[in-house]
């Protein structure tokens, strides 16, 4: 018996070969539409015209090809069920064993700049879809191919029947996660073009939140050797690994955190980052001089951690770095002089951001019990206009330009922060703890194991003092200055103690935690 395989594609990577093998070796008759079928009658292989086959043309620009009874009743009867069988001879229609489409090129169009809604609307496929929904549910008859990287694992199974019944439930399950993606990108795409209040996006979301990535490598493991994980999603789009060591899930955690830190930054700097906090950055002229007020933060947290540059890492920073144990090292390019060196140390990751650095994401999207939580990034320093001097004494220039830099730094660092800076250098950093007052000791304690003088820093917090403990800290620490949002019952308490202790302090009237 002659089986019946139709092939309409818009990826025709390989599809030639494929098509050859299956008339030549297995015996297949070729349906097909358009520019599919045009190229496979270009290469000499038989091929119908699926108008041909239905007895029905195609209708409205294309629109209307393959929605026939004789496309999906081929595809749907089943071959156990002899009333099926009967129907389909009845009503003449062939069964058709073997399917391979792909779908218009939707994600493609709507990425491009400037494209046309109506454009748009044009690349979705609704033919495409039909067929390998149809197929992908009769998968133990039908073999249903959406991927042309498949076409090897198809002809090898056709060789060995035995395989077929597995590989074709593996493929039915591709079909309808493909599927579900392109049908993800149209809603995410109509839902960012909605203008009727009815349609538009609640409070800024969407009220089904449609998301869809393809599983962009395997990982060795997770945050621990005991947990399976994997990446998913277009990152490496972002990043080019130049050496080094598979990328960790735990070095891609970091990796993003020190690329939305370094963004925040025009001047030439250096972030060092542990566990995507940071542990010293600084701004200079040079990245060279960037680099040893960065360092001269922490000397022994950077162990083991995630570098990363805003310019092109030269040949003198990549010899100061590479005396140091460094996981990863990201920057916009390196030097011919930088790759050498960093050459010598075979398992050193050298990350080049591709599209520059201070990546940009909308959203982040976290998983909680039940669900996710999805917010807009926090990618604003407030309102530096409304940032208010609340104190008797007004800040100096020196101190205004040490707090703006600390509120950058201070927005990457965990909950609850507290950041000494002076000038354009962190001096002490203080993550993660449960009272504030605890950051800020600690952050002192960092800058006293570093040789750090705090005389004349300024203190950066994060989120609000709701008592005057922290802020009485930083100033026997030696701060003159503090940065904060502001907004506490004890406000008055808190700036009573900067004046008594002749400190100025602004108020930002935002906050940025960070969970």
């Amino acid at each position: 018996m002659v089986r019946l395989a139709l092939l309409s594609v818009s990826d025709k990577r390989g599809l030639v070969e494929f098509a050859t093998t299956l008339v030549r070796q297995h015996g297949y008759r070729l349906l097909s539409t358009g520019g599919t079928a045009k190229l496979l009658a270009e290469k000499g292989l038989p091929v119908t015209e699926v108008s041909q086959h239905t007895g029905f043309p195609e209708i409205m620009d294309g629109r209307v090809k393959t929605l026939h009874p004789k496309i999906h009743g081929g595809l749907l009867c089943r071959r156990d069920l002899p009333d099926h069988l009967a129907q389909a001879e009845k009503n003449g229609i062939e069964l058709i064993d073997l399917v391979v489409v792909n779908l218009y090129p939707f994600e493609q169009t709507v990425a491009k700049p400037g494209v046309h809604f109506e454009e748009a609307i044009e690349n979705i496929d609704i033919g495409g879809p039909s067929m390998l929904r149809s197929a992908a549910k009769n998968h133990d008859s039908v073999t249903v191919v959406c991927d042309p990287d498949d076409y090897a694992s198809v002809t090898e199974a056709l060789a060995a029947p035995e395989k077929l019944g597995e590989l074709r439930r593996r493929l039915a399950l591709k079909v309808f996660q493909r599927t579900a993606s392109y049908d993800g990108a149209i809603a995410r795409y109509l839902e960012s073009q909605a203008a009727e209040p009815d349609l538009a996006a609640i409070g800024g979301f969407p009220a089904t939140l449609t998301r869809s990535w393809k599983k962009a490598q395997a990982l060795r493991y997770g945050e621990n050797p005991h947990q399976q994980a994997a990446l998913y999603g277009t990152f490496h789009d972002h990043y080019s690994q130049l050496q080094g060591k598979e990328l960790s899930y735990n070095n891609i955690l970091d990796i993003t955190a020190a690329t939305y830190l370094i963004g925040e930054f025009e001047r030439p700097t250096v972030a060092i980052l542990k566990h995507t906090n940071p542990c010293g950055v600084a701004s200079a002229d040079t990245l060279l001089a960037a680099w040893e007020k960065a360092y001269a933060t922490d000397r022994q947290a950077p162990f083991g951690g995630v570098i990363v540059v805003n310019q092109t890492l030269d040949g003198p920073l990549a010899a100061a770095i590479a005396e140091i144990f460094t996981e990863v090292i990201i920057a916009p390019r390196f030097s011919d002089e930088a790759l050498a060196l960093l050459a010598r140390k075979k398992n050193l990751r050298l990350m080049v951001a591709k599209e520059g650095i201070g990546a940009d994401a909308l959203q982040e999207i976290r998983s909680v019990v039940g669900g996710v939580l999805v917010q807009d990034r926090d990618r604003t320093l407030g309102n530096v206009r409304e940032f208010k001097v609340v104190t008797k004494r007004e800040p100096t220039p020196e101190e205004w330009a040490a707090m703006m830099f600390g509120w950058k730094v201070g927005k990457h660092v965990k909950s609850n922060s507290i950041v000494y800076c002076r000038g354009e250098q962190t001096l002490g950093v203080g993550a993660g703890q449960m009272a504030r007052v605890d950051s800020s000791r600690i952050a002192v304690w960092k800058a006293g194991e570093a040789g750090l003088d705090l005389r004349g820093s300024v203190v950066a917090s994060e989120a609000l003092f709701p008592f005057a403990d922290g802020l009485i800290a930083a100033a026997t620490a030696g701060a003159t200055a503090a940065i904060q949002p502001g907004g506490s019952v004890r406000d008055a308490e808190v700036i009573a103690a900067a004046d008594e202790r002749g400190l100025a302090m602004v108020f930002t009237g935002s906050r940025h935690f960070k969970h």
